[in-house]
């Protein structure tokens, strides 16, 4: 699940993911409502509805243009499908602090036992903090969405989003191929690994991970 993330000028992902070995509650911001201009911003089809209240919408209701960005055309699969499961999938925007994630059919024990309780849906439902949609940077909502629904995805192919403690979350296979996937479009729209570094860090990841993690998108270390 994405990112997502420690970052507090802004995300993703991105999802909720405690360390492998000493459980502890995570620990989100509420993001800060912006100032000034946007120094990377999301591509101009892509246009997220900001104010939308705590609730379950379509999702391309809220991340409205997402179906018409470059990268939606990108996902691997019959390109019908796609459109047909992006329009089944829903949108869940929840009060308090946090980002973005993909809610699972049931909270996993790990995430549970560090504290916290994630939306939890049979159906595909992609969550995301009401302050995170309100007031972070467009290119990190872009980011984190494409990602997540790149999660949905993997999931119609049959691959399982939580491994339990068995991979590092910067270790799991969908993670590294979701991160890479959002990465290789911020390249693509010239954004600097200075601006990636912080995007990719995230609360609940030791540093030591963090650095395995910007090695496998291919992101530069400082």
């Amino acid at each position: 699940m994405a990112r997502t993330h420690g970052r507090i000028r802004g995300t993703r992902g991105r999802s909720v993911n405690p360390p492998r070995t000493r459980p502890r509650i995570p620990s989100f911001p509420e993001i800060a409502p912006r100032t000034g201009p946007e120094e990377f911003p999301a591509p101009r089809t892509f246009r997220p509805a900001r104010g939308t209240a705590a609730g379950r919408y379509p999702l391309l209701d809220v991340f409205r243009g997402l179906e018409r960005t470059i990268p939606f055309r990108k996902y691997p699969g019959d390109d019908a499908e796609i459109r047909r499961i992006a329009k089944a999938t829903s949108a869940e925007v929840a009060d308090g602090p946090g980002w973005m994630y993909v809610a699972p059919r049931r909270t996993p024990p790990e995430v549970r036992s560090a504290g916290f309780r994630m939306v939890e849906s049979p159906d595909d439902v992609i969550v995301v903090a009401r302050s995170h949609l309100a007031n972070s940077p467009s290119m990190d909502l872009y980011l984190d969405i494409i990602h997540e629904f790149f999660h949905i995805l993997q999931r119609h192919h049959g691959r399982e989003l939580w491994l339990g403690r068995k991979f590092a979350y910067v270790d799991r296979p969908t993670e590294v191929e979701a991160y890479a996937f959002s990465v290789a479009e911020a390249r693509r729209l010239g954004v600097p690994d200075r601006y990636l570094r912080e995007y990719l860090q995230v609360t609940w990841v030791p540093a030591v991970e963090y650095r395995r993690l910007l090695r496998h998108v291919g992101v530069t270390a400082e």
